[in-house]
């Protein structure tokens, strides 16, 4: 893992905008109209709002941030979002706007929306379960976003949030914009070394997966693309055990799982 040890003494403020974003699927076999609607039913109460705000609240404090404001949403027939506007110090109750309710869980109780606001920065997650209507291939699809200004970094906390999703293929983005000053004035365009995304995974992590790099250096855009490498089919059948199942089915169905995962991983319709 890198570390962020190396400060740069700076003029003023760190100005540097630090954005993660990555697209986190689940893909499962459902095949009956009752197993695909109790997957759905499954996928939206194990990753509702407020256990969505519970993961965006950890990794704000992974980072060291702090949370300002929270607002989340259930979607009726499925999907949540989740907000959370994060500050890099505490802010005095006084100052912080009548509008930000600060994280505080009563609140929570009381409203249906909640978003939290960090100081110029801010985390979100949106989740979009569905299912293909032809192969009985469900997936549930995270978008997750933390972007972060000043010296907090989101890259720490890459593995919790694999960890907290059952992850089969993943789309990761890592950017840094605009610029800051040293001492002398100088424009710094970023203050951390990274080669890579995979730099900030663990190796018992990448070890599970095919991943992929496409960086642009000279532009501090950094892309991976993940892929699990194995596929245990009793894992991806929904309320079914395998042995139910004759051996042409389970090949049948384990060739639609991994075509599914090919084509989401590549981004475009293969087969």
């Amino acid at each position: 893992m890198l570390g962020l040890e190396n400060k740069l003494r700076l003029y003023g403020f760190n100005n540097l905008t630090k954005t993660l974003s990555f697209n986190i699927y689940d893909v499962c076999y459902a095949k009956s109209e009752r197993e695909q609607k109790d997957y759905i039913a499954y996928i939206d109460e194990q990753y509702n709002s407020e256990r969505l705000t519970n993961i965006l609240c950890d990794v704000t404090e992974m980072i060291g941030a702090h949370v300002l404001n929270i607002s989340k949403q259930d979607y009726d027939p499925q999907g949540a979002s989740v907000t959370l506007l994060i500050s890099e110090r505490t802010m005095p109750a006084e100052l912080l706007d009548q509008s930000c309710n600060a994280g505080e869980c009563g609140i929570l109780r009381t409203r249906d929306t909640v978003v939290a606001h960090l100081d110029k920065s801010h985390v979100t997650v949106h989740t979009y379960p569905e299912y293909h209507p032809d192969n009985a291939i469900a997936t549930f699809r995270v978008d997750i976003d933390v972007s972060t200004c000043g010296t907090i970094s989101p890259l720490n906390t890459l593995d919790y949030l694999i960890g907290s999703f059952d992850s089969d293929i993943m789309t990761i983005d890592y950017r840094v914009r605009g610029f800051t000053r040293d001492m002398d004035g100088k424009k710094c365009y970023m203050d951390h070394e990274i080669t890579s995304i995979q730099d900030y995974i663990k190796d018992e992590t990448l070890k599970k997966y095919d991943a992929i790099d496409v960086n642009v250096y000279q532009s501090n855009i950094f892309h991976t693309k993940m892929l699990i490498k194995d596929i245990e089919l009793q894992n991806y059948l929904f309320n079914k055990d395998v042995y139910e199942l004759p051996p042409k089915e389970r090949l049948s169905i384990s060739n639609n799982l991994r075509r599914e995962m090919i084509e989401i991983f590549s981004g475009m319709n293969i087969y």
